[in-house]
């Protein structure tokens, strides 16, 4: 068996299979999408860097199939996202060489600091002169495609704005036509100057992963496309529901609940996934059934939390936001332990899945929170 001699971590198995595809043949980089395979080939010592999310890459470290102890390079690319699913596996390879890409650096100041201080910077930080992030350059619009789709949605996309003279940019030189066109359409995520030579000729439209709309964010004023799916026939039943899911979807905020549901997004229409949300929170509950006078109940889950003790958070500010922000209940709340960068709270069994889904994304301390199962 012969390790790998880099690693590269990344928001997930999309994101996996573009760095394999772009790395060069020699470096024989692998896409970790399943784990079975991967392991397999890395026994055969024939994968010369790795690429996959952090749930992916530690589940190949726990089978003993990657050893991070004698890695000589790791990279975590745009970490935004993720950062506070790091730290355990960071914690695996003391000696490798790490590399972070990051387009928010001072979003990410804790992170660099536990696990790259003193880093040495290369490139411009996007910040203005008086030092605070650069804003958006230009409005755009955007559609979510897993990549496998890419191909097919165009076409959906040239349909639903009913384009004659598109302008499709796939990456690479950015030449503008000699006829201005009545569309332009980016399939490749486009840097900050790409997206204004875009929008010089017409309001760009995006195709891009959920993983990269965080980025995209910060980039662009975003604006969604509905393409026609099965979702636009349907019958419509609430307006109020549909006017709270637009005013959600207007303040953003969302980057934790994208990630958790990018996998759906290959193999299901981005639309169906929000009808299958939708359905699931209309079922009863546990937690709504419960009395508020019930008793606390026994069977405990442990959540952990990412803020603590120096984001200047305390046991009731967690509380507060368990029960305001999630819909727990206080007997549903257990024993709650804040330590320095994340915090520990015990969730009645039955409630621990709500309250992962509504307290990740959730600002607490001015921070915003991740929050799972406590892994130990």
């Amino acid at each position: 068996m012969m390790d790998p001699r880099a690693v590269i971590v990344c928001a997930d198995h999309e994101q996996a299979v573009l760095w394999a595809d772009a790395a060069p043949a020699e470096l024989r980089a692998h896409a970790i999408t399943g784990l079975a395979r991967t392991a397999a080939l890395l026994k055969e010592g024939r994968v010369g860097v790795v690429a996959g999310s952090p749930a992916d890459v530690a589940a190949l470290v726990t089978r003993s199939a990657l050893k991070l102890d004698t890695l000589e390079t790791l990279v975590i690319a745009w970490p935004e996202s993720f950062s506070a699913e790091l730290d355990t596996l960071l914690g695996e390879a003391p000696e490798a060489r790490r590399v972070i890409l990051s387009w928010d650096p001072h979003g990410l100041t804790d992170f660099i600091e536990r696990h790259a201080r003193r880093a040495e910077i290369v490139g411009d930080i996007p910040l203005d002169s008086a030092g605070k992030p650069l804003g958006p350059v230009a409005s755009a619009r955007y559609v979510v495609v897993p990549a496998a789709r890419r191909a097919v949605a165009l076409r959906e996309v040239l349909d639903a704005v009913r384009s004659v003279r598109p302008y499709v940019w796939k990456g690479g030189d950015l030449t503008a036509p000699a006829e201005p066109p009545d569309a332009v359409i980016a399939t490749t995520l486009p840097t900050r100057e790409e997206l204004r030579l875009l929008a010089a000729m017409a309001q760009p439209l995006v195709l891009a992963l959920a993983s990269q709309i965080p980025y995209l964010t910060s980039i662009a004023s975003l604006s969604p496309l509905a393409l026609t799916s099965r979702a636009d026939r349907a019958q419509d039943r609430s307006a109020a529901l549909r006017a709270a899911i637009a005013a959600r979807l207007t303040q953003g905020d969302v980057d934790a609940e994208l990630a958790v549901l990018a996998p759906l997004f290959e193999e299901h229409d981005p639309a169906m996934v929000a009808g299958a949300l939708l359905a699931i929170s209309r079922q009863p509950s546990t937690a709504s059934e419960t009395p508020a006078a019930a008793p606390q109940q026994t069977g405990w889950s442990k959540l952990f939390v990412t803020v603590g003790r120096k984001d200047n958070a305390s046991a009731k500010d967690l509380v507060g936001a368990l029960i305001k922000e999630a819909g727990l209940q206080k007997g549903q709340i257990g024993k709650i332990d804040v330590r320095d960068s994340f915090s520990l709270v015990d969730i009645a069994a039955p409630a621990i899945e709500q309250a992962v889904q509504r307290l990740s994304g959730v600002t607490i301390r001015g921070r915003r929170v991740t929050a799972r199962p406590d892994r130990g």
